[in-house]
């Protein structure tokens, strides 16, 4: 019986340093997100932001996104003169407490003649996406694979059509 309970002491103490690692290493990313993002009054304004392959479990909407990654990214390179301004297309993973995981294709701006859309709606809240950094350059965006980091935000889709209707 003494045995058991060292064992599940010692368990318990290695998960709870586990739990603190990954605190240090989250709270470490956020600030460094937020100290590189050049528009500090949008975190005020409910935007959440991720670096590719980052997780977060948001307990206002009781929801996990997960940034998977830019799959398009046909932008127009800083100073380059293009006919079209083209679009980012990120992946974004999205898990409420009590439904399957989601992925979502959203884009840097809306085109629905190609299926374009920068926002989706997902368990009563609308997932849209604000920002894609970094922008690529004439070189263009293979070497920016792992380094993008977007800025979403979600609305109560309840709340919004309340409003509408009144």
């Amino acid at each position: 019986m003494l045995h058991k309970i060292i064992l599940f002491s010692l368990g318990i103490f290695a998960l709870t340093g586990c739990d603190a690692q990954k605190k240090a290493k989250t709270t470490s990313k956020t600030s460094e997100m937020t100290s590189n993002s050049t528009k500090p009054d949008e975190q005020k304004n409910d935007i959440i932001y991720l670096s590719e392959g980052e997780n977060k479990f948001l307990p206002e909407y009781k929801m996990n996104i997960t940034f998977k990654g830019i799959s398009e990214d046909s932008r127009c390179p800083e100073g380059v003169n293009c006919i079209w301004a083209g679009v980012a297309l990120a992946q974004v993973e999205v898990m409420g407490t009590s439904t399957r995981p989601v992925l979502l294709n959203l884009a840097s701006m809306d085109f629905p003649s190609r299926h374009y859309h920068q926002s989706a709606d997902f368990n009563g809240y609308t997932i849209a996406l604000q920002e894609v950094t970094p922008y690529p350059k004439a070189g263009g965006a293979e070497g920016l694979k792992g380094k993008y980091k977007i800025g979403v935000s979600i609305k109560n889709k309840r709340a919004s059509s309340d409003t509408t209707m009144k």
